[in-house]
């Protein structure tokens, strides 16, 4: 290929049509890369929340028109008071028979927390968290006072719980281990918010074998919410 002469190129560079091919000027530029190194351990993996842990105001209700003045209604009385509980029902449920106070787990995405034991109360929260963790403290028919890892009480149907064991973490940084001891290799960190299984714990132990999607191991009992102080837990 021939170089242009300058006034030529000139020319060119201002059209915008000047093609220079590779080598006509006598060099060529040869680009390479270079792959970073390979991590030699692999990290330990953080396991993060999901979905609503805190329980979530019900929607209000649009604003109406303003109707028509209405002659006013006849007076409702108040719904029944529930029984207040006495030493017997402290512990033992009124309705099971099962000791109080006690942890069950939420059954479904959407679980009404009401102001009293009936659905003429109204709802106080929704929960929007499946399994999360509560601490059932009475009973009455059907219906159960449950209170949640934030200390919020409300009753809630029997039919929205499961006895199955749930916990959720409650600490910063929660390491799972392999092992029930300080000095074991950690599995996973479970970061607060996180909820799984409990498996077992020994009423002596400090330590609970739990289990979070696919992460199996121990966690220490004073880093998450949903066992009694030395409670035993059976797998």
């Amino acid at each position: 290929m021939t170089i242009p002469a300058p006034a030529s190129l000139l020319r060119l560079l201002l059209c915008g049509t000047l093609l220079i091919a590779p080598g006509a000027l006598g060099q060529t530029t040869t680009a390479t890369t270079t792959k970073p190194p390979q991590a030699k351990h692999k990290p330990t993996p953080v396991v993060q929340p999901h979905g609503a842990t805190h329980p979530q105001k019900p929607p209000a209700k649009p604003a109406a028109a303003s109707p028509l003045p209405a002659p006013a209604p006849a007076p409702v009385p108040a719904p029944a008071e529930p029984p207040k509980p006495t030493e017997a029902d402290n512990a033992k449920g009124s309705n099971t028979g099962l000791p109080l106070p006690r942890f069950a787990a939420l059954r479904s995405d959407e679980v009404n927390l009401r102001a009293g034991p009936g659905t003429r109360y109204p709802i106080d929260w929704i929960y929007k968290r499946r399994e999360l963790p509560v601490e059932i403290l009475r009973e009455f028919e059907v219906w159960r006072l449950v209170q949640d890892p934030e200390g919020t009480k409300g009753w809630v149907h029997q039919a929205t719980l499961t006895g199955r064991r749930s916990f959720v973490v409650t600490a910063k940084d929660a390491t799972l281990r392999r092992e029930a001891q300080d000095s074991a290799s950690p599995v996973a960190i479970l970061k607060a918010g996180v909820i799984g299984h409990i498996r077992s714990c020994q009423a002596t132990s400090e330590w609970c074998q739990v289990q979070t999607g696919d992460y199996r191991g121990y966690l220490k009992r004073s880093q998450f919410w949903g066992t009694l102080p030395g409670e035993a837990v059976a797998g």
